[in-house]
């Protein structure tokens, strides 16, 4: 019997957004990690083509794991051989694959809190036992050394994301390595999620890889590649157990989609158009940094990467989940309540995703500045 899990709130905060936009409301999208732009243009154009000339099926592609291990080479200066590389429907199926086969039932997985739902909820319907380990200000709401050095007993295994979600925090290159040492010693076995390497704002970005070659490693053509909806992300295996995450990948998801894959190659080759969405969310970011004390809230995560702004709006709720809500129905802003990602502290946070227009950040503020006033809680005398 699986353990009971928790609702992914955030999708029931879209559905009244995508409710209310088909009766006619103006609604801008910030709940989900989802960028507003479409794939490459060439990935778009190869898919046409594809359609056109091959019937495809199951399938995975070399020239496209060739093209990923090219990318750790080039990126990270990291060698990593292309039957390491398994594609798969979406990074959430790699995480999926990468906990089934890589973790027996019950063994007991650190992960960050504030973190992305979906580690805790895949966690305990595989069985899976989560450890999680409370960040804050203090620790740049990030994984530290210290934090990962203090836990007692030693988990069986660590998840660690850089860029995080919901925060975008990002864990310094001399601080991953010290984390890579500690798990190597302690017996501990690492999954990096790196679903945001690409999306950074100044901060050095690596893979674990470079400190752990032993490490599980999970990324998606989603955020960075813009490419959502097309279902496509990888696993890097250790070499020595990369047939047995195949075994898994093959059997509980059969083959990435094949139209993906195709598109895929493409998109890897559209820096200059990519890169050019990533100018937009650094005026996005810009925008949001410099609303956020106007609107009244005084404390966020640090946004080093990805394109969240996570926001404690202790000022006007002690209810993240009722404030997205009534965001949503009041002003036609959809945001992500705190509770998703921190069951514990999350009640006062909120997670705006800045990967839409910049018209629509505008907009965003624009309405939140006329409709939180009258949310404000009273100060409490003590």
């Amino acid at each position: 019997m699986s353990q009971p899990i928790d609702p992914f709130y955030a999708i029931g905060v879209s559905r009244i957004a995508h409710e209310m936009k088909a009766k006619g409301a103006s609604i801008i999208h910030m709940e989900f990690g989802q960028p507003s732009t479409s794939a490459p243009r060439a990935a778009i154009a190869e898919a046409h083509r594809v359609l056109d000339v091959d019937p495809m099926g199951y399938w995975e592609s070399a020239p496209l794991k060739d093209r990923i291990a090219r990318l750790y080479a080039e990126r990270d200066g990291v060698e990593v051989a292309p039957e390491q590389i398994l594609l798969t429907c979406g990074a959430s199926a790699g995480l999926v694959a990468a906990l089934a086969g890589g973790f027996s039932p019950g063994a007991r997985i650190a992960i960050a809190r504030p973190g992305y739902v979906a580690y805790r909820n895949a966690l305990k319907a595989l069985n899976l036992t989560p450890v999680e380990i409370d960040t804050g200000p203090d620790d740049h709401f990030r994984w530290t050394p210290r934090l990962l050095e203090g836990l007692d007993p030693t988990p069986d295994g660590v998840i660690i994301a850089s860029p995080a979600n919901p925060t975008g925090a990002i864990i310094p290159p001399d601080e991953l390595r010290a984390m890579a040492a500690d798990c190597h010693a302690k017996g501990v076995q690492i999954l990096s999620d790196e679903i945001y390497h690409g999306l950074s704002y100044g901060a050095e970005v690596r893979s674990m890889l470079a400190f752990a070659p032993d490490a599980m490693v999970i990324n998606s053509f989603s955020k960075y590649f813009s490419m959502a909806p097309w279902r496509l992300g990888w696993l890097v295996a250790p070499l020595a157990k990369a047939a047995h995450f195949r075994d898994y990948v093959a059997n509980l998801f059969l083959t990435a989609p094949s139209l993906s894959q195709h598109a895929a190659l493409k998109a890897m080759d559209c820096t200059e158009e990519l890169e050019g969405h990533l100018t937009v969310y650094a005026r996005n970011r810009a925008l949001m940094l410099e609303a956020m004390p106007r609107l009244g809230v005084s404390q966020i995560a640090p946004p080093d990467g990805a394109f969240y702004i996570y926001a404690d709006m202790s000022a006007y709720t002690t209810d993240s989940l009722q404030l997205c809500l009534d965001m949503v129905r009041e002003t036609g802003v959809a945001a992500a309540p705190g509770v998703d990602f921190d069951p514990v502290n999350g009640k006062r946070f909120v997670r705006f995703s800045f990967a839409v227009s910049t018209p629509e950040v505008e907009d965003a503020i624009r309405r939140l500045s006329q409709w939180l006033p009258s949310r404000r809680l009273p100060r409490v005398s003590l």
